[in-house]
Parts: structure tokens; C-alpha cells; sequence
């Protein structure tokens, strides 16, 4: 089967970083899904486990955590899908990823795909809506269905692929008032666009411009870009007794202390935890799916898709990196078909 994978870890400007490969065609056993994979979807876990480091694969690895497809093959344990069915998921980051023609995945975390979206703008979903789902619901404590109505959220990172869809969940299900941040006109639009409130500039002095627009401090901060950067003026204009949740690694400690006399909590979301540990709760991201499914379908949610860069392969898709580590991506990054 066709793939793209990597021999080395190398700066996304060199050909080698990534290359077109054939590798065997899988096979189904116990809860795995065998998926005729059509369409996926770049984030940036995709470039920051390809980032450059010594080590050297002997056989090619393959990255990629978003697609949607076709179930071609079952285990003989599955009993949520059967062949012929179509999917979306984001796959676990501690298997092959799936940037290939044919993909393994657990049952236990995939959705039956959105009937009313085709399989690209499906691909564009399942990471960035579990990410936020889990940041905002399950982590913040955020009632999905409308019990904070009022409250304020700073979402930063407004117009990135998990800000894009947590602007929706928090606006459409929380019922909260959306501060979204953005940086450039363009992004600005999108993030209003999909129901941010206000907007702000994370380059400047947000708690400042929090107070321009009648915000002195919010119940909840989403941090969707540069933990190390942003975490003093989250803390800062965070609630007493309100809540802030990152998803981007730190390279410097936190000053955590900084919530101590706000009794301020500090969570940590990855998306990633349940197929990573095999937690006895993992067909809960099945059960998620299933419900953004459902909210797509019934229109409460809108595709989050910026731009489609074509078919799946080795040019592609390092370019897709490449937008991804300039951080000047609007929304998702979508690739269609081999």
C-alpha cells in the first residue's frame, strides 16, 4: 500500500523529510478496524514528533493522528462497525499513524463519519473536536448542556484547528460569552465568524485589552498556543475559583503559584491519554464522536476546514508541515485520496 513516512527526523525543508513509501497492507485483529483510509487531516503533533532529533527508523514510520474512510476489515472482537462503513477518528499517536492507503485503528475510538460531510471535510474534526471537547467539558467542567450560560471563556489561538472548533462548543453547547484571540485580519474574521464575541490580539497585553472590552478577568482561559508565553496573563485574568486548561507542552516550569490565592485550577488535556494508556474509559471518545457526529449533521457545528492541499502524498504533505510550523494556518489543513 502507498504511504508517506520517514527514515530521519529532518527540517521540513529537506526532500527526505518526508517521502512517498509501499508498505504491507495490514491486517484486522481483535477490536482493530482495518480503514480504506480517504481523506486525513495535518495538526501540529504531526511535525512536532517529526521535529529533528538523531534518531534513525529501520523501517519507515508513518505519522498522521486525523482521517476519515472506509472500514475494509474487522477483528473478530469489533462489534460497533462493520465492513462497508464509513469513519472518522484521530487514530493513537503509540501506533502507525494514518498517512497510508490502509490504517488500523481501535474501534473503541472512532466515529461513524458525518453523513452530511464528505470524507475531507470529516478528516478535519476528530483530533481538534476531542481536544476541545475533553479541555472545556471534561477538564474546565463546563456543562455541554448550557448550565454556565453567561460565563466568559478566552479561547487563545482562536483561529487554529482546535480554537476553531472550541469557539463552536463553547458558543454553541456552553452558552458562554467567547473571547477569542487573533492576530491578523484575516484570522480575526474567521474567529468571528465560527462565534467568538470579541476579539483580542495575543501578541499584546491581553488583560488590557480585556478591561477595553468590559472583561476586568473571565471564568475560564483555553490555552491553544505557547503554554510558556501565555500562562502569566492567563493567570492573571483568570476568576478566583475559575479554571485554565492548556494543551501545548511547556518548555520553562510554570509558575503555577501564580493561582494559589485565586484557588485557581490548572489542567492539562491530551487528547491522546486514553489510547496511549488503554484506559478502562476509551470507547468514551467513540461515544464523543458520535455526538460531534450528531451536532454536525443537525448543523450546530460548522466544518472547520481552511484549505485543502490536494491528494495524499510526500509533497503534500510536508507542506502541510510547513504551514503548520509558520503558524499562519487558519482552521484545518485537509488531503484527499492517493
Amino acid at each position: 500500500m502507498k504511504a508517506v513516512g520517514l527514515y530521519r527526523y529532518l527540517p521540513i525543508d529537506q526532500p527526505e523529510a518526508l517521502i512517498d513509501v509501499e508498505l504491507p497492507k495490514p491486517e484486522a485483529t481483535g477490536r482493530d478496524l482495518l480503514v480504506k483510509v480517504e481523506a486525513i487531516s495535518v495538526n501540529p503533533v504531526d511535525y512536532k514528533v517529526r521535529s529533528p532529533k538523531d534518531t534513525v527508523e529501520k523501517t519507515p514510520r508513518v505519522l498522521g493522528w486525523d482521517a476519515a474512510g472506509t472500514v475494509a476489515a474487522v477483528g473478530p472482537d469489533v462489534t460497533l462497525f462493520k465492513v462497508g462503513d464509513p469513519v472518522f477518528y484521530a487514530g493513537s499517536i503509540t501506533r502507525p499513524g494514518a498517512n497510508s492507503e490502509f490504517h488500523l485503528v481501535d474501534e473503541r475510538i472512532v466515529g461513524r463519519k458525518p453523513s452530511s460531510l464528505d470524507f475531507s471535510h470529516a478528516a478535519a474534526f476528530p483530533l481538534t473536536a476531542i481536544t476541545a471537547w475533553e479541555a472545556l467539558f471534561d477538564r474546565l467542567g463546563v456543562s455541554p448542556q448550557g448550565a454556565d450560560e453567561g460565563r466568559s471563556v478566552l479561547i487563545i489561538g482562536g483561529a487554529g484547528g482546535v480554537g476553531s472548533i472550541g469557539i463552536q462548543l463553547a458558543k454553541q453547547l456552553g452558552k458562554l460569552k467567547v473571547i477569542a484571540t487573533a492576530s491578523r485580519p484575516e484570522s480575526a474574521k474567521w474567529a468571528t465568524e465560527l462565534g467568538a464575541d470579541h476579539i483580542i490580539d495575543h501578541f499584546g497585553d491581553m488583560p488590557t485589552q480585556l478591561k477595553q472590552i468590559g472583561f476586568e478577568q473571565v471564568d475560564y482561559v483555553l490555552i491553544f498556543n505557547d503554554t510558556d508565553k501565555h500562562f502569566p496573563a492567563a493567570a492573571a485574568v483568570i476568576k478566583p475559583q475559575g479554571g485554565i486548561a492548556t494543551i501545548v507542552e511547556n518548555d520553562k516550569p510554570i509558575a503555577v503559584e501564580l493561582l494559589k490565592a485565586k484557588s485557581a485550577a490548572f489542567h492539562w488535556e491530551f487528547m491522546f491519554t486514553r489510547s496511549m494508556f488503554g484506559t478502562p474509559d476509551m470507547i468514551e471518545q467513540h461515544k464523543l464522536l458520535t455526538e460531534v457526529g450528531r451536532l454536525i449533521d443537525a448543523g450546530t457545528l460548522r466544518t472547520t476546514v481552511g484549505q485543502d492541499l490536494g491528494k495524499i502524498n510526500a509533497q503534500n504533505v510536508r507542506r502541510a508541515h510547513q504551514l503548520l510550523e509558520e503558524g499562519r494556518a487558519i482552521g484545518k489543513l485537509v488531503l484527499t485520496g492517493f
